[in-house]
């Protein structure tokens, strides 16, 4: 099938390579010519696990071409899908829509057969409905179809997460569109994803009432760490114990710093948001949502503890400031709030990341990028791991530096608490 993919950001640069993969014919377009010259240049501009290969093989083969030409690569496409940002807005909790609507208003005038515009984007309730009241304004119903088909792509984990994912959700409210969509996805469908075919509103509700009920899941369980902290029980017990509860599971019953991304800060805002704008009150996720604020400080609070209150000159390691371990990806990172506030405190701040030197760190006073675990551990009084990338699993603190008086704040619990004292370090974890 030939598909165009509307923005090359991380949803749509993702799902269009692992389209192409599959066999279609893709054109990613984005405005940013400079981004379009690098990917044709096999250059990706956003850190995934084997992205850059697909890219590189499928661009070779001619299945995925890239272009800032929007009405020529959506004049020679049947399924049109807009993949631009729905971040929050400036000062409020709503999700600011004006690039899908932007689209919505370019795809009007380019629409010369039947087209399917699918909404990957996530978008608030009634947004279909609003992009086929501006495709009306100079097309025929009959020219096209409006669709939601949300992503559930995790950041690190985005090209297995679209290449077996769980479900497929597809918003249609009409055949046509829902019977040539189960076609383009059959490979997957066959692979065992189960396809939920629903109303346009439902699917566009069910990627927030799915994001938010995750992060609900990460509150909850680092609420309950706070306990553990308080009454002398493992955490890591707790959450085991809970998640051979089939009807809860395991997944996301890991407690640590903050829930950030791209995805959940903004996510629960907007369906509160909604909620506001048709008068409902969704106080759990509000709850959810101030507990998660708070968790930052929370944790400020042990390290203030840790280091008996004395917070200047100290020398603080942080090993991993990126949300989540396996991308580059630093929206809404707990370390955007405590190396700031840390920082005008009076303390020497030490980085380390995988994925390399943050500029969100520039303006920062006394913050230091270093070019490796050895170089961010020398000199540190407190050693803090804030993101569970493999890299930092199997260090042998003792042998990696020769001062051992450095104390370990493992934010993330990938260690054994008796393995680390047994090294000669103080060692403190999350809920342990």
């Amino acid at each position: 099938m030939k598909l165009c993919m509307i923005g090359t950001g991380y949803v749509g640069l993702v799902s269009g390579v692992c389209f192409s993969d599959l066999g279609n014919d893709v054109i990613c377009v984005d405005k940013d010519k400079t981004k379009i010259d690098l990917l044709k240049k096999g250059k990706v501009p956003i850190y995934e696990p084997g992205l850059s290969e697909l890219v590189i093989k499928n661009h070779k083969n001619k299945r995925l071409r890239f272009s800032s030409d929007l009405k020529t690569s959506v004049k020679n496409s049947d399924i049109i899908f807009i993949c631009v940002g729905t971040p929050t807005k400036k000062g409020g909790s709503s999700a600011d829509l004006s690039q899908i609507y932007n689209v919505a208003k370019e795809l009007s005038s380019s629409i010369n057969k039947y087209k399917i515009i699918i909404t990957k984007s996530t978008v608030p309730v009634t947004t279909g409905d609003e992009i086929e009241k501006i495709l009306l304004k100079k097309n025929n119903k009959n020219k096209f179809s409006v669709v939601s088909n949300p992503e559930f792509l995790r950041e690190g984990e985005a090209i297995r997460d679209f290449t077996y994912p769980d479900r497929i959700v597809v918003g249609s409210n009409d055949k046509k569109s829902n019977k040539i969509l189960k076609n383009l996805y059959g490979p997957l469908i066959s692979k065992g994803a189960q396809y939920h075919d629903t109303s346009r509103r439902a699917a566009e509700l069910i990627k927030y009432a799915s994001n938010a009920f995750l992060a609900t899941k990460i509150t909850f369980i680092n609420e309950l760490a706070n306990l553990c902290e308080k009454t002398s029980i493992n955490i890591e017990d707790i959450s085991i114990g809970m998640g051979l509860d089939k009807r809860i599971g395991g997944r996301f019953l890991r407690a640590g710093p903050a829930y950030g991304g791209s995805c959940f800060p903004k996510d629960t805002k907007a369906i509160v948001s909604t909620s506001d704008k048709f008068k409902t009150n969704l106080s759990v996720i509000k709850t959810v949502i101030k507990s998660n604020k708070n968790r930052s400080q929370l944790l400020l609070k042990r390290i203030y503890n840790i280091l008996g209150k004395k917070i200047r000159n100290k020398r603080i390691t942080f090993l991993g400031v990126t949300f989540k371990a396996n991308t580059d990806d630093m929206r809404d990172s707990s370390s955007l709030t405590m190396i700031p506030t840390l920082s005008k405190k009076g303390a020497i701040i030490k980085y380390y990341d995988p994925t390399g030197y943050k500029k969100e760190f520039k303006k920062n006073k006394n913050v230091y990028y270093a070019k490796s675990i050895r170089e961010a551990l020398e000199d540190s009084n407190l050693v803090i791991i804030h993101t569970e990338w493999n890299d930092f699993k199997s260090i042998n603190f003792k042998t990696m530096v020769n001062s051992k008086k450095f104390i370990i704040y493992d934010m993330r619990n990938i260690y054994s608490p008796a393995k680390i004292k047994a090294q000669g370090f103080k060692y403190y974890s999350v809920g342990r």
